[in-house]
């Protein structure tokens, strides 16, 4: 009696329920995440060998464009709890004899970027959501003059404020020496000495020689 041969089929599989997951995922991401923003000036950063990583928290950064304009930036710390970003803007807003609304201390401590201005436009940085006011603001960057040396006196107040803060440079490979110099007598007069220098990792290229 000859065997009874059964039709034999090809498994399939139903990805309908993993693309509805992954359009729910994508959705979420879009909807939650938001758009980095642009630094203020172009950077091209020197190339290193060096691949020890910066600091993730409790970090100054001082920025250097190629244009001898200087920005700076810090953040909240570990947690954000502790509002470093609205006590510092704060206490450098005292020494020069501004007052900063709740609102106006919020919408600081929500920008991400680095910044760089005369202290007396600051609220006017603050309270603009127009992005070309905001560059027209910073198109001579953060005072440094001997005469009004703005930028020390946001160092002063950042580490006054978080004792543990750290400082970073990031400056551009073709940054005029002048104002390099300049950035880091700032850091020293204010009792700095040890800071990271922000680079781009240089590939190298190994040989190995035939024994």
């Amino acid at each position: 009696m000859p065997k009874i041969k059964l039709p034999t089929k090809s498994p399939r599989i139903d990805m309908t329920p993993m693309v509805d997951l992954f359009s729910v995922v994508l959705t979420f991401l879009m909807l939650t995440t938001t758009m980095r923003q642009p630094e203020p000036a172009p950077v091209d950063t020197p190339f290193s060998v060096s691949d020890k990583t910066a600091p993730e928290a409790n970090i100054m950064t001082v920025l250097i464009s190629k244009d001898s304009r200087v920005f700076f930036n810090f953040d909240n710390g570990k947690d954000t709890a502790f509002h470093f970003k609205g006590k510092i803007l704060t206490e450098v807003g005292k020494r020069y004899n501004l007052t900063f609304t709740p609102e106006e201390v919020k919408q600081f401590e929500a920008y991400p970027s680095s910044f760089g201005m005369p202290i007396q436009n600051i609220k006017a940085f603050i309270n603009t959501k127009d992005a070309k006011e905001r560059e027209r603001l910073q198109e001579k960057g953060m005072p440094i003059d001997s005469t009004d040396n703005q930028l020390a006196s946001w160092i002063f107040a950042a580490r006054t404020v978080n004792p543990a803060i750290q400082a970073c440079i990031k400056g551009d490979s073709d940054a005029p020496y002048p104002i390099v110099k300049r950035v880091l007598d700032i850091l020293q007069d204010k009792n700095v000495n040890r800071f990271n220098l922000i680079t781009n990792l240089e590939a190298t290229k190994v040989t190995l020689s035939a024994e």
